[in-house]
């Protein structure tokens, strides 16, 4: 068929492979932006033999673009209905462009000749894990220039070795991945200077974290609400500064991968689905491991703020405080977590006023008064029953008691003295 392009998506983004021109007019219509997807790269799949020659002439004919997987991108492949691979989490489809540019439909057969080889989708699944982790360093080297802190300064200024060694690890990093990008590949050379560097960047990462997780044990501790602002403002400037330890780790812990899909494609190029997936789950597991310390340390800011607002009557100054530190922690945290791609959310908690607190409490107040008044009244009148009750009792009983006291009297002043 003329015009025919390939969509694959692989949760993350969605790749469209075909000629140049149809890739553009597809990216025109949809409305898409993309970067360059690298799809030469996988000529190296196949480098011998006629099957393989055949192969790197339909990638060398091709153009393939990526797409980061946004709310409108991933309306596109719902639209077209793509099939599940025999890669996992890797769908794709063929779709042509018969007549009217706006019109693409879909081709029932399925996937078509740019890709049909399994070892070739599994190469376009890789090299789309790459262009996605780049995307993703990309966004954290943004977000780490518009924080008031640069991360390096941070690292620096910490008198831990494991820190400073950090420094050190990350350049090494930054230069392995500018010379992949100008030469195309990782050359031994090149992966033998950052082969070893997860170690300390897992440490690091650990140790970061272990910072979060002592700031809410802090929280948690204290209970006069001064100290309790004291230690929320503490850990409103510190989350600052490891929050962007931490996005650092995550950034360099991306490149590293991009370097090992390299080495792997050359090397063992059948091995590249499976190590792919090795390190989707990898990733997903520290993603998993920040959320949860980040999250702990949120649980503890948002009550030290309820018991701060408990409490502002009697600490009109100080309680207001805990709470807007908790909404700049809470602020801080979410844009790490959107940067990461973690969903979090949470209800903003604003500062009590003492005006609202003693107003609340005077209606309380009321209230109460009201009630207690009600049911002083109920109470009148049941003791009011309840005394007449009594004094007829009482006064039976002491008219019996005068009439057997009285003849005792008057036998007493008979009797002689």
């Amino acid at each position: 068929m003329d015009n025919e392009i390939q969509l694959i998506s692989d949760g993350t983004g969605l790749a469209v492979i075909g000629k140049s021109t149809d890739v553009e007019r597809f990216l025109a219509s949809e409305g898409l932006s993309s970067q360059d997807l690298g799809l030469h790269r996988l000529q190296t799949v196949f480098k011998t033999g006629a099957v393989g020659a055949q192969a790197a002439s339909e990638i060398a004919a091709n153009s393939g673009r990526w797409i980061k997987l946004t709310e409108q991108s991933a309306q596109a492949v719902k639209k077209y209905g793509l099939m599940d691979g025999k890669q996992a989490g890797v769908k794709h489809a063929m779709i042509g462009q018969p007549g009217d540019i706006k019109q693409w439909l879909q081709v029932a057969q399925g996937p078509g000749t740019v890709l049909a080889n399994p070892a070739l989708l599994a190469g376009a699944a890789g090299i789309m894990a790459q262009v996605a982790m780049e995307q993703a360093m990309d966004e954290i080297r943004d977000y780490l220039a518009t924080i008031d802190e640069k991360v390096d300064d941070v690292l620096r200024a910490q008198k831990d070795a494991v820190l400073a060694e950090m420094v050190g690890v990350g350049l090494v990093i930054d230069e392995a991945m500018t010379v992949r990008a100008h030469v195309g590949r990782v050359s031994d050379v090149t992966w033998s200077k950052v082969q070893n560097s997860s170690h300390t960047i897992a440490t690091t990462q650990a140790y970061a974290l272990r910072q979060l997780d002592a700031l809410a044990e802090k929280l948690e501790k204290k209970s006069r609400i001064g100290e309790l602002a004291e230690t929320a403002a503490k850990a409103e400037s510190a989350v600052n500064d490891w929050v962007a330890v931490l996005a650092r780790c995550f950034q360099l812990q991306d490149g590293i991968a991009v370097l090992e899909l390299d080495r792997v494609l050359d090397a063992t190029p059948e091995d590249l689905d499976q190590h792919r997936l090795g390190l989707k789950v990898a990733r997903q597991e520290r993603l998993d491991l920040i959320a949860g310390s980040t999250e702990r340390l949120m649980q503890r800011m948002n009550a030290a703020a309820h018991r701060a607002n408990a409490k502002v009557l009697l600490n009109p100054t100080t309680a207001p405080g805990v709470v807007r530190s908790t909404e700049h922690v809470a602020l801080t945290m979410d844009q790490f977590h959107a940067l990461l791609g973690i969903e979090a959310g949470r209800d903003s908690l604003e500062a009590r006023k003492w005006v609202d607190a003693a107003v609340e409490v005077r209606d309380k107040a009321k209230d109460k008064a009201l009630e207690t008044g009600a049911d002083g009244v109920d109470a009148v009148k049941r003791l009011g029953s309840e005394t007449r009750e009594r004094a007829g009792a009482v006064k039976g009983k002491l008219f019996t008691t005068i009439a057997e006291r009285a003849p005792r009297r008057h036998s007493q002043k008979d009797e002689p003295a």
